[in-house]
């Protein structure tokens, strides 16, 4: 298992925090309110940003390519992994295809989940105009699965693990919100306050896969939000 260095990068008032880079792959650890790439907001995106780190660093003319293999949340933080060439993007997709990544969230929830550990599987459907997902049907919906089990009890919250099995639109937020444990900060999904900084308390913790090229095992892990909540989980 190869073993990964954190760096900090300072790139125009915006702190990258670099858990992984070599000739292929560069993986971020997001803030939440980061996006992945442009949107109507207009606001800078996390990937333009890597291109100036990589312009910058190796001195590079012109364009710099950065491919998108993967996305999370705005207001989610943790590991996105961006691919530096074309090979890699193109591998790294079929790799997601095929379920070959494990990913691991971390969450913290009001309310206790039914079981300290269990597996959760539903039918999702997405509304588009609201940018929001609904349990539905079998037969209306797509399969969604996750498994989750209990960290740490908090305070007055539930520190959870959870990994997904499958990769639909928010589906880590809704089928937790359905078993009545909305995260911390999520109104979209039924939490009963918001963060100051609009950000939930969903963090994508660790991803494990073999590298595209190389072949080689990873897993890179990404410290939390340096938060008062999330410090209460160590």
């Amino acid at each position: 298992m190869l073993e990964i260095q954190i760096s900090q990068i300072k790139m125009n008032n915006t702190r990258l925090e670099i858990l992984f880079e070599d000739n292929h792959l560069i993986a971020i650890n997001k803030k939440s309110g980061d996006i992945i790439q442009g949107d109507k907001t207009g606001d800078k995106p996390l990937s333009e940003i890597v291109k100036l780190y990589i312009k910058k660093k190796y001195n590079k003319p012109g364009n710099v390519y950065l491919g998108t293999i993967h996305r999370i949340d705005r207001p989610t933080s943790g590991i996105i992994i961006f691919a530096k060439t074309s090979k890699a993007l193109t591998r790294m997709n079929e790799k997601f295809r095929n379920n070959e990544i494990t990913k691991t969230y971390w969450a913290i929830v009001k309310n206790m989940l039914p079981r300290k550990a269990d597996n959760l599987q539903n039918y999702l459907i997405k509304d588009q105009r609201k940018n929001k997902s609904f349990v539905t049907k079998k037969e209306n919906g797509k399969h969604a699965q996750l498994s989750y089990r209990l960290i740490k009890k908090l305070d007055n919250y539930y520190h959870y693990e959870i990994q997904p099995k499958t990769g639909r639109h928010h589906q880590i937020r809704v089928q937790l919100s359905y078993e009545g444990s909305p995260i911390k900060g999520d109104l979209k999904y039924g939490a009963q306050r918001s963060n100051k900084d609009a950000s939930i308390n969903l963090h994508a913790r660790k991803i494990q896969f073999k590298h595209p090229v190389s072949k080689e095992d990873f897993e890179i892990t990404a410290p939390p939000p340096r938060e008062k909540i999330w410090d209460l989980t160590n």
